[in-house]
């Protein structure tokens, strides 16, 4: 990729969802969101901070999974591939986790079931 993003900006791969709901129904492309999961591909150097003039890191680094806005950032192509360009206010959390949902209640540790 010969992108690198400035400032707090980040540059995103986008996630495509799921084209099936859980009951095994198809989605026609027209019934599909537009999707909110990304994973970070390059983060530009941070911030300055108007006080003290030093730069102010990222939360996010390259190879993250995120969840942004739903209509943040910028479109932009390059090549063949479709990339968005987001500020990190765009970012709303880092996927810790992919493994399977849980489902049900959550039971408290030490609390009895």
């Amino acid at each position: 990729m010969d992108l690198q993003p400035l400032g707090d900006r980040l540059i995103v791969e986008v996630l495509e969802e799921e084209e099936t709901t859980f009951s095994g129904i198809v989605l026609p492309d027209t019934a599909k969101e537009k999707p909110q999961r990304g994973r970070v591909l390059a983060t530009g150097p941070g911030n300055r901070s108007e006080q003290t003039g030093e730069l102010m890191p990222l939360d996010v680094a390259e190879g993250d999974e995120v969840i942004f806005s739903k209509y943040g950032g910028t479109e932009v192509k390059v090549g063949t591939d479709e990339l968005l360009i987001l500020r990190e206010s765009d970012v709303l959390a880092k996927v810790v986790s992919t493994g399977a949902k849980a489902k049900g209640k959550k039971v408290l540790a030490g609390a009895k079931a």
